[in-house]
């Protein structure tokens, strides 16, 4: 038995977990594997060889919309929930030890590793960063929870065996046993054509999707797809006739969105430009910056233009760029999954 704890914070930590998890029951099927996560439980309802379990794994970052962060209330909520760690992490290592567990995964939650370290147990980290690199580029944890990122950091240092992601930051605590890793990505399985004649996408203007995680854009679609000229999809919308969110970013024209790992890597699989917005004081937003335009076609549009409903002109720069210079490999999931099961059989 696996238990893989997995950061609630977004859906592109849970989106490339299920990847792994499915590339694992591929070469495994007798494998199970439980998922503690405060992610949503409908995720993984078609994962095979799941159980769920709604479990407060860390603190992530709080939000109130798509593009902003408080600081100041994620400060507070990590002081609380990181004064309370050792005593979290040794009732989950009463529970691993009760549960017959023989290994834990985490993405990329520090209590997993305190827990199986307490458990006995080896832990593997998986993810593009840590969080205490995150927390340490505010000056507000660095002032006033300091505290917090020194458990993090020992935690970290606990880890048998860290998979590390591309676009990545952090991992200084687990620089010895850290190894890197191609993007894990979910790729769509059927024709672009085919997602559109489904969707009833028409070809007579670019098709834009709009994806804005789970508290979406307060952006009125439907007039910006009139005045651009545009037909614009948003994923919290239904999609029917079998269609899956890999498959409308690989029939989109372009995505519109705040880069995180999960769109991004997405994007890169479904070969769809990418046209990205700020997302308020977040270190891994520069990561992504820097990086992206190496992999894939990518353009800024400000705050002011997105939310406006200016989009046809970046639009339109974005889809005259040339090609990427590198073709990312994207099969991080199967690289991963034999790391892991590696450890598993020794």
């Amino acid at each position: 038995m696996i238990v893989f704890y997995i950061s609630g914070h977004g859906f592109g930590h849970a989106s490339r977990s299920i990847e792994l998890i499915r590339a694992l029951v591929r070469r495994r099927p007798d494998l199970r594997i439980t998922v503690k996560t405060t992610a949503p439980r409908w995720l993984f309802e078609r994962v095979p060889a799941v159980s769920y379990e709604r479990f407060d794994t860390d603190v992530g970052m709080t939000q109130h919309d798509s593009l902003t962060i408080d600081v100041a209330d994620t400060t507070a909520r990590a002081a609380r929930f990181y004064r309370d760690f050792d005593r979290r992490a040794d009732a989950e290592a009463a529970w691993l030890s009760a549960s017959g567990v023989q290994l834990v995964l985490a993405d990329i939650p520090p209590l997993a590793h305190a827990a199986a370290a307490s458990a006995s147990l080896p832990s593997i980290a998986i993810g593009n960063f840590t969080w205490d690199w995150i927390y340490d580029g505010y000056d507000s944890f660095r002032m006033e929870a300091s505290a917090v990122i020194d458990v993090i950091r020992r935690a970290y240092a606990l880890a048998t065996l860290a998979l590390r992601l591309p676009m990545h930051g952090g991992f200084e605590p687990m620089a010895a046993v850290t190894v890197d890793i191609p993007f894990i990505a979910r790729r769509s399985t059927r024709d672009p054509a085919d997602t559109r004649r489904r969707l009833g996408v028409p070809d007579d203007r670019p098709f834009v999707l709009a994806s804005f995680g789970a508290y979406g854009l307060a952006a009125d679609y439907q007039e910006i797809a009139r005045a651009q000229h545009l037909t614009i999809l948003s994923p919290r919308a239904q999609l029917d006739g079998g269609v899956i969110y890999p498959d409308a970013v690989a029939a989109a024209d372009v995505v519109i969105t705040k880069p995180g790992y999960g769109i991004v890597s997405e994007c890169i699989a479904g070969n769809t430009p990418l046209l990205f917005t700020s997302r308020g004081r977040f270190v891994e937003y520069d990561i992504f910056v820097a990086e992206m335009p190496r992999v894939l076609r990518c353009c800024f549009i400000p705050q002011d233009d997105l939310l406006a409903g200016r989009w046809r002109p970046h639009i339109e720069a974005l889809l005259a760029q040339p090609p990427p210079p590198e073709q990312p490999r994207i099969d991080g999931a199967t690289v991963a999954a034999e790391a892991i099961l590696d450890l598993v059989n020794s």
